[in-house]
């Protein structure tokens, strides 16, 4: 599936992923590939991303990654769009 990951200053990520873990406002959840469509609000968290993901070196410093390898931004808050295996997260 394809994930954007937008912040107010710029397009963070964009690319193919296999996974997409967001901090939903009810809890975290886990979006796969062929994810029924959905919009949701979320809180203070970590999205975190599984895949092959190569971030641009302006933007490397909001990203880590964790002991399995998942690749983490955390956010104040933003919404999460499915829709068509595209993922999109408006993060602030």
């Amino acid at each position: 599936m394809y994930l954007e990951i937008v912040s107010p200053e710029a397009t963070l990520f964009s690319g193919e992923v296999t996974s997409v873990t967001v901090p939903g406002v009810n809890g975290e959840f886990q979006i796969l590939n062929n994810h029924a469509p959905i919009v949701s609000l979320l809180q203070e968290g970590s999205v975190r991303v599984e895949g092959n993901i190569t971030i641009d070196e302006a933007y490397a410093s909001k990203f880590s990654k964790d002991a399995s390898g998942k690749v983490i931004l955390p956010i104040a808050s933003g919404t999460v769009e499915m829709s068509d295996n595209r993922v999109i997260v408006l993060a602030d």
